[in-house]
């Protein structure tokens, strides 16, 4: 199929020429623009002509036809964002456009890196949990992405939340999330946040040494105390073993300290590891914590909890769920408590979506790129052309480092070209060659790649948009101003089809 193209204003260099009249944005109004000129391969957008003067001196070209705020609302980070309704795609492209408008303004910072954030994709990842683990309770892992309007959905959906921090229980506890909806899962907790967590009512709390049941005892003595074990999570991108958990010969000389310290020790956690890619590590946790349980009542305790942790990768959701499912009806069948579990990526991951703009470029000219034919033999795979983009290891591409990720860009324009849909590439009959090439950060330190080979078209230039999908997990939550760089700011929407959710975000919007 010949992918839709629009082509972008004069500031990219293009010479169709057409008519705009660009409209003041506000609260309440958005771009219009009266397009005249030839088409090819679908509808062309071309702004050659931009009066500066038909603009509002207070326009900020920020993306996705988002208005800018009144003075008294700029760089408020209180203020509630707008939620949209447009496709994630459609976002983007207009916030492409939006960047294009903003520069032909001379806007400062017109070409910013966007995320467009889907929510009704996280309202989707919740429906699925619901319908694969119905009597499993998600507790969110706000570490995965603390965005406070994907921790306001999931707090009306009714999930609770996994905080490691005095600031995340703040966090939730400003939403309203009542003290029981929380668990304090770190293990090895400063005393001050200890004693914080008492202050709030937050009792749920993990534990796998001696040490931290002093200092529990201490801190926060009425404490529903959970014992983290150790499992085998050398199928994990992440293994969290490595750090926390007690071995099961080290269970009974724990749960006897409790008991002499007087603490209430109600139940057994685990974590197979962030981002599991073996769903029998479940199986293997499970009998683990049974054994534990045994322990428990060794030792005078009746626990009501299983902590089932986190790990869970969308991709193989379903069958992670049924090899769960089925262990927990095998050592658990006939447990009257509370089940519970971590996922953090499995509700985030595939939510939001990254635009990124090359702002700088070496390698070749291009028309020696496009001319050439490149030999793949002689090439050894070196990259020809190095990019670099508005957005970078120090930022949301921290996932690389910290989490072990591997992106995969796509483009969004290819000569300043606007590629309608979600190909990820032109049609073969306008797609230039592909180049071996390397993808950079904007900051001054050479680790900040983001990758070091990938085939890109070489028509791509200075100015162009890449894309990368998947990137809600472990992204936004590390990232830096390294170098006097912005974080990346989101754009959100319901999606087209999920206007349900919006009512769970109305009394959000309205604050």
């Amino acid at each position: 199929m010949t992918a839709q193209v629009q082509s972008l204003p004069s500031t990219f260099g293009l010479g169709v020429p057409v008519s705009v009249s660009p409209t003041r944005l506000n609260r309440h109004t958005t771009t219009t623009s009266t397009i005249t000129g030839p088409t090819r391969g679908g509808q062309v957008l071309n702004i050659n002509t931009l009066p500066h003067d038909n603009l509002s001196p207070t326009f900020k070209g920020f993306g996705l036809g988002l208005p800018s705020p009144p003075p008294e609302l700029e760089d408020d980070d209180d203020a509630f964002p707008k939620i949209r309704s447009e496709s994630v795609d459609n976002l983007i492209r207009s916030g492409i456009l939006d960047a294009a408008i903003a520069s032909a303004a001379n806007e400062p910072d017109a070409e910013a890196a966007f995320f467009v954030a889907d929510l009704g994709q996280i309202y989707r990842q919740h429906k699925r949990w619901q319908q694969c683990l119905p009597n499993v309770t998600p507790f969110y892992a706000v570490k995965a992405n603390p965005d406070r309007v994907v921790l306001r959905l999931l707090a009306a959906l009714g999930t609770g939340f996994d905080c490691a921090s005095m600031n995340e229980i703040n966090m939730v506890a400003e939403l309203g999330v009542t003290p029981n909806r929380v668990i304090f899962a770190n293990p090895c907790k400063p005393t001050s946040f200890v004693k914080h967590a008492a202050r709030m009512g937050v009792d749920m709390t993990t534990f796998d040494n001696e040490d931290e049941l002093y200092k529990i005892s201490r801190a926060h003595p009425r404490a529903k105390l959970i014992l983290r074990i150790l499992t085998d999570d050398s199928k994990s991108l992440c293994r969290l073993g490595l750090k926390f958990g007690a071995s099961l010969v080290a269970v009974p000389t724990l749960l006897a300290k409790a008991v002499e310290l007087g603490l209430n020790v109600v139940g057994v956690s685990f974590h197979v590891g962030s981002g599991c890619y073996d769903s029998d590590a479940f199986a293997d946790a499970i009998a683990r914590a049974k054994k534990a349980f045994v322990m428990g009542q060794e030792a005078g305790y009746q626990f009501s909890l299983l902590d089932v942790g986190g790990g869970f990768e969308s991709e193989h959701f379903e069958e992670s769920a049924t090899v769960l499912a089925k262990a927990l009806e095998t050592h658990f069948g006939d447990f009257t408590g509370q089940i519970i579990a971590e996922p953090g990526r499995f509700y985030v991951a595939e939510a939001f979506t990254l635009a990124t703009n090359i702002i700088a470029r070496r390698g070749p000219e291009r028309s020696v790129l496009e001319q050439q034919e490149i030999d793949e033999e002689d090439d050894n795979d070196n990259p020809r052309v190095m990019y670099y983009l508005n957005d970078g290891i120090y930022s949301s591409f921290n996932c690389i480092l910290f989490d072990h990720q591997i992106v995969s860009p796509f483009c969004l324009t290819v000569g300043k070209v606007l590629v309608d849909g979600s190909s990820t590439s032109l049609s073969a009959a306008q797609a230039p060659p592909l180049v071996t090439s390397s993808l950079w950060g904007p900051t001054c330190d050479s680790i900040d790649c983001v990758m070091a080979r990938v085939k890109l078209p070489g028509g791509l230039q200075v100015g162009d948009w890449l894309g990368f999908r998947k990137m809600g997990a472990y992204t936004i939550c590390a990232a830096s101003s390294f170098n006097g760089f912005d974080r990346t700011k989101v754009v959100y929407t319901v999606g087209e089809e999920l206007v349900a959710i919006e009512s769970l975000l109305v009394p959000a919007t309205a604050l």
